[in-house]
């Protein structure tokens, strides 16, 4: 059994057509190859594209705050904690209340 050739190009139009149909072994079937195939090169095709891509567009910039802007965050964080807090205990407190009003809860509420 002879092994069959594909282009690039065949290949890049094979994909592109089961990226928006959605369902690759449909295409495989309709171009008579093996859905194992067309996965693959699928796969493939995803690891090229990040090679492909320009070095600066996959660099990610770290951004560093300002020691200003740092002790904002973290008052802002130490708030926000406290307000959770607040509204956790105000859960619990309604919990129990409701637990002693109505026994039959007991199991329902966790």
């Amino acid at each position: 059994m002879q092994r069959r050739r594909f282009t690039i190009e065949f290949k890049q139009q094979v994909i592109h057509e089961a990226k928006e149909v959605g369902n690759a072994a449909q295409v495989a079937r309709r171009h008579n190859i093996n859905p194992k195939i067309l996965y693959r090169w699928m796969e493939q095709a995803e690891h090229t594209d990040w090679k492909a891509t320009n070095s600066s567009a996959k660099a990610v910039s770290a951004y560093v705050p300002s020691p200003q802007e740092f002790r904002t965050l973290e008052g802002e964080n130490k708030q926000l904690k406290e307000l959770l807090g607040e509204k956790d205990l105000e859960i619990a407190v309604l919990r129990d209340l409701l637990k002693k009003q109505n026994p039959a809860y007991r199991t329902r509420l966790k």
